[in-house]
């Protein structure tokens, strides 16, 4: 029989953040005190904001761990009902605020907030509160629909703004979660054929959507153009080498590269510590990975294992597409990369995700040597 038993909350993932999130103040800074000064008259504009931002998603994580998990499942049809609205009033002119041709921003007060940052949190609550709740029946085709409709529901009010890179990130969270769960593969097989004639029709609608993929294949057939992003990004990793040009000494971010303060900052990142500090980077998320699917392993009940797994494939994930990007394997999707890109919006979800994962983490399961590491979360009918 398992024993569980409450212990201090994971302190390897609170430092793991906690230096990524030092890591992102630190290059914030670097690569963007020029734009900043450029355009504010102060070097510091965008680094105090996240300052800013980052204790508020300390302070995020705080409270987060300090809220027992099953206390979030009653309010996850609320929360699911507020962010869809909160989606829908982005596209709504002058409750959305439209930036860089896109309309993701709520005005609130003197800030402004991205829905769909909170939507994937939302989407990882709604999932485990119903995969729990149905246990092996979610094997029955009938059962899996409800999640797939509120995946795609989410899915397009994103992609309305548009942000398909989000999008996209939902659709993996929601996957990865339902197979996890239990959900028959041949089920989500079927649902990712019905779905990429949509996907096709989405990206193929939108012209830039498709210089972009264009620009994915061959980025010198439009340098200044659709390429241009991805070309400056590879030059900035490209002249990092292995120990970089040293921090603040970069020169991809004197106007060359765009976005280089969020999109793309692991390229500046790449450029001033080399090839050692993007490792390093990467290491930092690995070892995420590493610490929340053993918290997902030890957590006490299926609900838990299972918001650990979706909160873990959400972090990871999302850092995987940015550094994709940035390194030209993956299309411009315009995701940032977690902790370490500017963004208010982004940094304090992630952090509340983060210590969700700690709540768990105080909760272990210890198992005999003849349990399956999944046992608790896929049932075998």
């Amino acid at each position: 029989m398992d024993a569980v038993s409450r212990r201090f909350p994971d302190v390897y993932l609170f430092s793991a953040t906690v230096a990524l999130i030092g890591i992102g103040i630190v290059m914030i800074y670097s690569s963007s005190a020029i734009v900043a000064l450029e355009r504010f008259g102060d070097p510091a504009f965008f680094l105090k904001r996240q300052l800013l931002w980052s204790a508020l998603g300390v302070t995020a994580m705080y409270v987060a761990l300090t809220v027992h998990y099953p206390r979030l499942r009653p309010l996850t049809p609320g929360l699911l009902l507020v962010g869809m609205l909160a989606l829908v009033a982005v596209l709504v002119p002058g409750l959305g605020r439209a930036a860089g041709g896109a309309r993701r921003w709520l005005v609130l007060g003197p800030a402004t907030f991205q829905p769909a940052e909170a939507a994937k949190l939302i989407l990882i609550l709604y999932l485990a509160n119903y995969l729990d709740s149905r246990g092996a029946s979610i094997r029955q085709l009938q059962v899996l629909r409800p999640p797939v409709l509120v995946t795609a529901a989410l899915f397009f009010l994103v992609a309305a703004q548009p942000d398909m890179g989000t999008a996209l990130l939902l659709v993996g969270i929601a996957g990865a979660m339902l197979f996890v769960g239990g959900a028959s593969v041949w089920h989500l097989g079927g649902v990712v054929v019905a779905g990429f004639p949509v996907l096709a029709a989405v990206t193929l609608l939108e012209p830039y959507r498709v210089r972009r993929l264009m620009a994915f294949l061959d980025p010198w057939r439009d340098p200044r153009g659709s390429g241009f992003h991805i070309i400056q990004s590879l030059l900035a990793l490209g002249s990092g080498g292995l120990l970089g040009v040293g921090l603040g000494a970069s020169r991809q971010k004197y106007f060359y590269l765009p976005e280089r303060h969020t999109d793309f900052i692991f390229a500046i990142l790449g450029e001033e510590l080399g090839l050692l500090g993007a490792a390093a980077v990467i290491g930092l998320f690995a070892f995420i990975a590493y610490r929340g699917l053993r918290i997902a392993r030890s957590a006490p009940d299926r609900y838990g294992a299972l918001l650990a797994a979706g909160i873990t494939t959400s972090i990871v994930g999302q850092a995987a597409a940015n550094i994709g990007v940035t390194a030209g394997i993956l299309p411009v999707t315009g995701v940032p990369l977690p902790f370490i890109s500017f963004g208010g919006s982004s940094l304090l979800m992630t952090c509340m995700g983060v210590g969700i994962l700690l709540n768990i983490s105080q909760y272990s399961t210890r198992r005999s040597p003849q349990a399956l590491p999944w046992q608790p979360v896929r049932e075998v009918e």
